[in-house]
């Protein structure tokens, strides 16, 4: 039987354009803060996960000058990628390492400095985050690019309407407002929004996610060892993941990402929730938002509502606090900030805080069932991942 495996200890840098920082030094804010919150040794540590995409930054070896820095070398250690959904599958490597046995502590850290290229290049890379020669050379579709396809779809398919997107980045602002870790800790408006100039038609600059630096860690433990360091354990109920075609003309829809359905459907096996209630046992979730499409298809994808009513979800305001399942309270990619490689531990930290109730006044969710979901894409639905963390044990598997 694997063993359960739970958070102990979170961190989380300030995000946003980070000049004052290099690479380990922005990782470190955060690993200091999830050790200390642990309250263990740097040398308890048995295995570093370092998630980092890269491309755009200095350093070719980010585990390597990471753990250096940290005062972590001779750790066993690795570098995954994911594209944007690589924190999650960085928590993911070290929760699977913990389970089979290979370890009792792990750090799963997430770190990015994208604003080391200039943005042109940046933007660059990211588009190339698909197939690169028939959809980037042939056709120069960027990452807005591709997200306006699905925006454009689903309006025309189901009647949405820009202010609807512009809705959810209302909301998002909002949230980050009150977060004092956030990219963008301030509210905008639905005139600002909309009035915002356009990046690929229907998307517009406040309708995107920003380019961030930033670093997120979660301190991991099998359960033998979570309870002796803390008598509140965060666990890691389920995780699915799936994976979906690299080129998206041979997709059959552009209003949903299959993999982040597949996903979803295989954390809900996993955890023993039903798919048709999901919302019914959560409290909350953080969704990716890279573009404000992205949520909404979200909603969907996950199973909050049916096909074509997300829209009406960012409508009616029912992803607030009080609505029918608050999302992304942290100010999600959108306002919060997406530095790619600690996007996903960044879900899992604020999920985590939440679960537990440490957040800050205003963006406090009601935990009533004591579960928050994390779904993070890589790509435009080329990696999935869908993560259910709980206040109560998992089940055997």
């Amino acid at each position: 039987m694997a063993r359960r495996v739970a958070i102990v200890g979170t961190g989380h840098s300030r995000f946003g354009v980070r000049y004052d920082v290099s690479i380990p030094e922005l990782a470190f804010e955060a690993i200091r803060e999830a050790v200390n919150e642990a309250g263990i040794g740097f040398d308890d540590i048995e295995l570093v996960v370092v998630g980092n995409a890269g491309g755009w930054s200095s350093e070719p070896l980010p585990a390597i000058v990471v753990n250096e820095y940290a005062g972590l070398s001779g750790k066993a250690t690795l570098r995954v990628e994911a594209a944007c959904s690589t924190g999650s599958a960085a928590i993911k490597t070290a929760r699977d390492a913990i389970a089979s046995g290979d370890a009792d502590i792990a750090l799963a850290i997430g770190v990015e400095k994208m604003n080391e290229s200039p943005t042109p290049t940046v933007v660059e890379f990211i588009g190339r985050a698909g197939n690169y020669f028939w959809e980037f050379e042939n056709f120069g579709l960027t990452f807005p690019g591709y997200y306006a396809l699905y925006a454009t779809s689903y309006m025309f398919q189901y009647g949405a309407r820009e202010e609807d997107f512009c809705s959810v980045a209302v909301k998002n602002h909002y949230y980050a407002s009150m977060n004092p870790k956030a990219h963008f800790p301030r509210k905008i408006s639905l005139e600002d929004c909309m009035r915002s100039r356009y990046v690929a038609w229907p998307i517009k600059l406040l309708d995107s996610s920003p380019i961030t630096d930033g670093a997120a860690a979660v301190i991991l433990a099998s359960e033998e060892i979570a309870y002796k360091i803390t008598d509140s354990p965060v666990w890691i109920e389920a995780i699915g993941a799936a994976s979906d075609t690299s080129n998206i003309s041979k997709r059959t829809t552009f209003t949903s990402l299959e993999a982040a359905r597949l996903a979803a459907q295989r954390a809900y096996k996993k955890s023993g929730l039903d798919s048709e209630s999901i919302v019914k046992n959560l409290d909350l979730a953080e969704v990716h938002d890279c573009f404000t499409i992205a949520e909404i298809m979200a909603y969907e994808d996950l199973g909050f509502v049916k096909r074509g009513e997300g829209y009406k979800l960012a409508r009616e305001g029912q992803t607030y606090i009080g609505g029918l399942i608050p999302v992304n309270l942290s100010g999600g990619l959108k306002a919060k900030g997406h530095p790619i490689g600690a996007t996903g531990v960044s879900m899992a930290v604020d999920i985590t805080r939440q679960l537990l109730g440490r957040v800050e006044k205003g963006r406090q969710a009601e935990i009533r069932h004591g579960r928050g979901l994390a779904h993070n894409i890589g790509g435009t639905g080329h990696y999935a991942y869908v993560t259910i963390y709980s206040l109560s044990k998992p089940r055997g598997d």
